[in-house]
C-alpha cells in the first residue's frame, strides 16, 4: 500500500464503528450513492470519510464525462478514475481507509 502524502493525516475509525458500516460506506463510491451515507450513516465516522471521498469522485467522473469522448487521453483518464474507484471500494469492504492520492486531500476541505 503506498504511504499517506506528506502533510496528511489518516484518521482513525473505532473497530465497531467499521464492521457496523463498512458495506454502507463501500456504497459512497458507487457514483451519485454517496449520498447513501450521508442520510443513513449519520453517526459513522468511517462512513462519512468514505463519502466525502466518494463524492470527490462523483465530481472527478462528472468534470471528466467531457474529456472522456477525446481520443487516448479521455479513455486513458477513464480507466484510471475506474480503477481508483474500484480499489477504494474494495478496500472499503475490507474495513480499510484508504486516501486517495491528491485528492484525499480535499476530503479535509468538507464539512458535513
Amino acid at each position: 500500500m503506498s504511504d499517506p502524502i506528506q502533510g496528511t493525516v489518516l484518521p482513525k475509525f473505532d473497530p465497531k464503528d467499521i464492521a457496523d458500516n463498512r458495506i454502507v460506506a463501500a456504497i459512497s463510491y458507487l457514483s451519485i450513492l454517496f449520498l447513501i451515507p450521508l442520510v443513513f450513516a449519520r453517526g459513522s465516522r468511517f462512513a462519512q470519510e468514505h463519502s466525502k471521498q466518494g463524492a470527490i469522485l462523483f465530481i472527478c467522473w462528472v468534470i471528466g464525462s467531457f474529456c472522456f469522448w477525446i481520443p487516448l487521453f479521455g479513455w486513458l483518464a477513464a480507466v484510471i478514475l475506474f480503477v481508483v474507484n474500484a480499489y477504494a471500494f474494495l478496500e472499503c469492504l475490507n474495513g480499510k481507509f484508504w486516501e486517495i492520492p491528491y485528492l484525499g486531500k480535499l476530503r479535509e476541505k468538507i464539512k458535513l
